[in-house]
């Protein structure tokens, strides 16, 4: 077992587009994308991805930023059982940890971020052909508007943790956009 590989479950926006954002980092092994449900209230299912990554690349704090910055962290809108703002723990340690870091950014952001941090309890994966999704389908319309300009922000925001290799094909000059014109929280079908 290689004690440097660790995951947490991320939920917020469409797990296109979630699943975008993590499998363009560094240090990021394996994104599994799905559904995923916690204790009590959210016992539901909601979008999700599972995030393999190696914590000698990127840390558990940086996979958070990059989450909180990357979907409505604080906007309570009316889609949020299917997209609930989340962070899902695989042991109280890491439950603590994502607490933590989440107070913590909240000095950098204007509003209250509604993002809570819940015990994993099930993880429900996407059909086959709707994995990959992105990166099986950059020129689609959907890709293009909703995801591209999230994965834009990571090259602005977030470039020390980007796999370049991955983000080539997006140029400053085909995709400029200021970040008030990011689109979070689309809502699609995935049925």
């Amino acid at each position: 077992m290689n004690l440097s590989i660790a995951k947490i479950a991320l939920g917020g926006g469409c797990h296109w587009c979630t699943e975008a954002i993590f499998q363009s980092l560094n240090g990021v092994r394996k994104v599994e994308q799905g559904y995923v449900a916690s204790f009590g209230e959210n016992h539901s299912f909601s979008e999700a991805v599972i995030v393999h990554f190696n914590t000698k690349i990127i840390s558990l704090k940086n996979l958070i930023e990059v989450h909180l910055y990357t979907h409505k962290s604080t906007s309570n809108h009316s889609m949020r059982e299917k997209y609930r703002s989340a962070i899902y723990t695989f042991s109280e340690i890491q439950f603590n940890q994502a607490k933590q870091i989440v107070t913590q950014f909240q000095n950098k952001f204007d509003n209250q971020l509604i993002t809570k941090v819940h015990p994993f309890r099930m993880f429900k994966p996407s059909k086959e052909q709707m994995t990959n999704y992105y990166y099986k389908n950059t020129k689609k319309p959907f890709c293009e508007r909703f995801i591209n300009p999230k994965l834009q922000l990571l090259l602005k925001q977030f470039s020390k943790q980007v796999d370049m290799k991955k983000l080539n094909h997006l140029s400053d000059d085909e995709y400029k956009i200021g970040t008030k014109d990011i689109i979070f929280d689309t809502v699609v079908s995935t049925d």
